[in-house]
């Protein structure tokens, strides 16, 4: 079983930015989607970003234009570069090996990294 160790959460005013990381334990060269996903307190989990093996990629309508995933097969790791946070961006994000169609996520949860955004 894979592991997952997402970071790179933090505390950020409005506006500003945060860059997430997700590192795996196994190859991700072979994994065709991979997506972050996100919680906020009281809801269902979410997709924001995904990617696939060529690297195009799927951004949920709240978040484009101000999100961008990215992945480093060589280094097994997976990025989402964050930038015009807001309030509502606020959750624990996780990130996971996805189906291709679905984007249902492959693997169990790693305990995910957490963003506040204040405003």
């Amino acid at each position: 079983q894979v592991q997952l160790v997402e970071s790179g959460g933090g505390l950020v005013q409005a506006g500003g930015s945060l860059r997430l990381s997700c590192a795996t334990s196994g190859s991700i060269f072979s994994i065709n989607a991979m997506g972050w996903y996100r919680q906020a307190p009281g809801k269902q989990r979410e997709l924001v970003a995904g990617i696939m093996r060529a690297g195009s990629t799927k951004y949920a309508d709240s978040v484009k234009g101000r999100y961008t995933i990215s992945r480093d097969n060589a280094k097994n790791t997976m990025y989402l570069q964050m930038s015009g946070l807001k309030p509502e961006d606020t959750a624990v994000y996780y990130c996971n090996a996805a189906h291709p169609f679905t984007w249902d996520p492959l693997w169990s949860w790693g305990q995910g990294t957490q963003v506040t955004v204040s405003s």
